[in-house]
């Protein structure tokens, strides 16, 4: 049963109506009033037989809505059926979680994340032959799209050595991977009319020709693009986000809890430097607790889980980091964190105003220079504009970038401001010098960072791949710093759930090297904390 504008037509036909428009693919010709178009997606590619499932397994699949363009975007592998689910709301006596499924993926998945092929469990994961003709333009940039089309295609030549992928080749996970394409014999069905149309019209009608021929698995079109999605539900076909990595904020991890115990163990903590966490209460290493007393609200005391995840130690003295005094308790979590020897990675999250960008400089600025613990202290950014780009700007490689790290250069001034001067004029002197360098991330790659503090501002504008490209950067001495607001993004290609800083947030946080602090309170002015919660 298929929907059209509202009217039900059975038997996956559709009568004479009128050509499909506003981009929507031409599945429909408009015949001679006396005699209805025969038109079907019964007629088609039928898969190779020898994919068929042979056993069963508890299989579930995902579909999700956030913002996505083509051919970019940010994405999870579908795990359970949620949403556009036209085509398989009632599949069977049959039906259930246990079915082995075909995932046909769009280019732009291929494009986001080469690794998608493996990112489907025991599944069918069938690429049209239209995907692979885009990946093929999209080879020579020298962007990184053009690098994931790169891999995508030494990938699927190493799989070729191992079959026809025509036929199906087996895939490391248990699944199976089929490039797909429509037969030439199939001319005047309604696919061969939607196939000469856009490429996502293409790629549409071998989604919807697998959906026919191989009614034994339920069939599901994976794509970045918002539109194509809503096409494949106007004809019945089960579409989905790609959504890997993609971290929902309201499931993020905060790095922070609070916890009630008696007084004899507070003072066990105080006495001894550590207290044992009561059982069953296992802890992320580095996640900073609010001790609360029983029977007595008022008294709390700070304190974090030590790396072995189950006992609590108290904080590291913080009240003085290069003129800067926490005034919360998530700025003493942070200080501590930016502080410890043991934590290689920290990550600090907060609106605007929370002084992320500040006390990470403060906390190089003191491990740097007074201590001397590292050799420099490195600041970089993403060189990307909020609104309309001014285009090129004149100048050396500093004078163009001078724009960009100004927000760096208001920072070290205010921490100049707060030494009375003194410290400020030692940040100009330290900046000519190469003791503190600003830089911009479009350049890492291949770098290896060794003994610097570095940190990296508005890391919400980062991809995945972006993130790894630049965690792997660090080198033996290294401390890595991120800073960002994932409500503040002006990368085009990532969303609030998609960015690679919550990405790294949430595969760190149960590593005993990382440390994860989320800033609530905002301290920069009464007019910027306002503004950060009601606009």
């Amino acid at each position: 049963m298929q929907h059209r504008y509202g009217q039900k037509v059975s038997d996956g036909r559709f009568s004479s109506i009128q050509v499909l428009t506003d981009g929507f693919p031409r599945a429909v010709t408009q015949k001679s009033l006396g005699s209805a178009a025969q038109l079907t997606v019964n007629d088609g590619l039928l898969l190779n037989p020898d994919l068929r499932p042979k056993h069963h397994r508890n299989v579930m699949d995902s579909a999700s809505d956030p913002v996505g363009a083509k051919p970019k975007g940010l994405a999870k592998s579908p795990r359970k059926s949620r949403g556009n689910s036209a085509s398989t709301a009632s599949p069977g006596p049959d039906s259930g979680g246990n079915r082995i499924k075909n995932y046909v993926l769009d280019t732009n998945v291929l494009l986001h994340d080469p690794n998608a092929l493996l990112n489907f469990q025991d599944n069918h994961v069938l690429i049209p032959i239209e995907v692979l003709e885009e990946v093929d333009k999209f080879k020579r940039e020298t962007s990184e799209r053009g690098q994931n089309a790169r891999t995508v295609s030494r990938r699927l030549d190493a799989l070729r050595r191992q079959g026809n992928l025509n036929k199906g080749v087996q895939l490391a996970n248990g699944g199976r991977l089929q490039i797909v394409f429509l037969s030439a014999p199939k001319a005047g069905s309604a696919l061969d009319v939607m196939a000469t149309g856009s490429m996502d019209s293409r790629i549409l009608a071998q989604a919807l020709c697998i959906q026919s021929n191989d009614k034994s698995c339920p069939t599901i079109l994976v794509t970045k693009d918002i539109n194509l999605r809503l096409k494949a539900d106007v004809y019945g076909l089960a579409a989905e986000d790609y959504e890997t990595d993609q971290v929902n904020l309201k499931d993020l991890y905060t790095g922070m809890f609070e916890l009630t115990l008696p007084a004899a163990m507070i003072a066990e903590l105080k006495f001894n430097g550590e207290v044992a966490l009561p059982q069953a209460r296992v802890r992320h290493p580095n996640e900073y607790c609010t001790l609360i007393e029983e029977g007595n609200l008022k008294r709390t005391v700070l304190c974090k889980v030590d790396a072995s995840g189950t006992k609590l130690i108290p904080l590291q003295d913080c009240q003085n980091v290069w003129g800067i005094r926490p005034k919360n308790r998530e700025q003493h979590f942070a200080l501590d964190a930016l502080l410890d020897p043991r934590v290689k990675l920290v990550t600090l999250m907060g609106k605007a105003g929370t002084g992320k960008t500040l006390l990470a400089l403060a906390a190089g600025l003191k491990r740097t220079v007074n201590d001397r613990e590292f050799r420099r202290l490195m600041v970089a950014r993403p060189t990307i504009a909020m609104g309309k780009e001014l285009g090129f700007l004149p100048g050396t490689l500093n004078e163009k970038l001078s724009p960009w790290m100004q927000p760096i250069h208001d920072a070290l001034e205010m921490l100049g401001d707060l030494n009375m001067g003194h410290e400020h004029r030692r940040t100009g002197d330290m900046l000519r010098a190469g003791t503190i360098v600003v830089e911009a991330l479009s350049y890492i790659r291949g770098r290896s960072i060794a003994h610097q503090f570095m940190i990296v501002d508005e890391a919400q504008n980062l991809t995945p791949l972006e993130a790894k490209t630049i965690l792997t950067r660090v080198g033996h001495g290294t401390k890595i710093v991120l800073t960002g607001d994932p409500y503040q993004i002006d990368n085009p290609y990532v969303d609030v759930a998609s960015n690679g800083f919550n990405y790294i947030i949430s595969r760190f946080k149960e590593q005993a090297l990382a440390a994860h602090v989320e800033l609530q309170q905002g301290e920069r002015s009464d007019l910027a904390e306002l503004a950060a919660n009601i606009l």
